[in-house]
């Protein structure tokens, strides 16, 4: 079994056309379905004291997932309105709430050193502390999803051991290219995930592709954390680029078909 960790993000996906909110973020998505495909998981984050907070807190302990190390403040958890066109999501307002305040101290670190993966993102205002977060973890994984710049990447990829980009609409010629020059620029492997297209990873030496699992589609949210979360734990564990790539594709299929990323939806008024 691979021991999982997610450290950073977190919101709760409000779902206005539904009048049901979902927990979500993505490191959380990623520890909790880490922990459905068999691995045990724990996550660190900062949340508010509000019904957004209780809502992802009462979900993680639901779902088997460790949360002794984070910190419950008072103040607004972050929290973000989803609309659905065609099963694919379209964000509206957000509220950043606490998670943006995340400060890793010693004792953190220590926690983190216990586990074989270690996955954050882009979301997850941990840039000041990554180096730090790069050295107490087995191996890093780094989601950068489709918000990210050159710039951005080349600053902050030499911490991070497994990258993880979104990267839709683009030929292959152009995909390849952009997996050669992030694996430069220090990761060990590099998976881009690229919707209806399906997915790639370069290693350093090969490059392997994956098409869409097809299946009704209700909700796209949290797919993609799926993809990464499944790839992730058999990645590690030793199974092949391409039986790793498969089973991703399958769970990510499996999870198109309900609301929210992981479920235990609630209403609103």
């Amino acid at each position: 079994m691979v021991r999982v960790i997610g450290v950073g993000d977190n919101t709760v996906d409000k779902y206005m056309h539904l009048k049901k909110m979902f927990p979500g973020g993505n490191a959380v998505n990623v520890a909790v379905l880490a922990h459905r495909y068999g691995h045990p998981a724990r996550y660190i984050g900062w949340l508010g004291n509000d019904v957004y907070g209780t809502l992802i807190v009462n979900a993680l302990r639901e779902e088997g997932v460790d949360t002794s190390r984070c910190r419950i403040l008072d103040a607004p958890n972050a929290h973000t309105e989803v609309t659905l066109v065609d099963g694919d999501r379209k964000w509206g307002n957000s509220t950043a709430g606490v998670s943006s305040q995340i400060a890793l101290n010693d004792d953190d670190l220590a926690f983190v050193s216990q586990h074989d993966l270690t996955h954050t993102s882009i979301y997850s205002h941990i840039e000041k502390d990554l180096e730090k977060l790069s050295t107490a973890s087995g191996t890093l994984s780094f989601d950068f999803s489709d918000n990210w710049k050159r710039e951005y990447l080349s600053q902050h990829l030499p911490w991070v051991h497994i990258a993880i980009l979104s990267y839709a609409d683009h030929s292959v010629e152009e995909t390849e290219d952009l997996l050669r020059w992030v694996q430069k620029q220090g990761p060990r492997l590099v998976l881009v995930t690229q919707g209806a297209q399906g997915a790639m990873i370069f290693d350093g030496r090969s490059i392997y592709r994956q098409a869409i699992v097809e299946t009704r589609v209700v909700d796209t949210l949290g797919a993609g954390d799926a993809f990464a979360a499944r790839f992730l734990v058999e990645h590690i564990s030793g199974t092949t680029p391409e039986e790793s790539l498969s089973k991703a594709a399958h769970s990510a299929s499996e999870t198109c078909g309900y609301h929210g990323a992981f479920g235990h939806g609630l209403d609103f008024e």
